[in-house]
């Protein structure tokens, strides 16, 4: 069971990072925001991440 738990951790994680940098240049999230205004750019990754992490839960973990 560790195996596929493993694997399904794994394909979690690599999609949540896809989706999230899909989310940040969509959305114009860059460094630029991070050094202009921290907390725009704090409250827009809290916002892109848990996005996304519905997103991955939705399609590989609840389905």
């Amino acid at each position: 069971m560790f195996p596929h738990l493993e694997e399904i951790d794994t394909a979690c994680r690599e999609r949540l990072e896809i989706i999230e940098k899909a989310m940040m240049q969509q959305e114009g999230v860059t460094e630029a925001l991070k050094d202009a205004d921290q907390m725009a750019w704090v409250r827009s990754m809290n916002s892109i991440h848990n996005r996304a992490e519905e997103i991955v839960l939705a399609e590989l973990v609840y389905c």
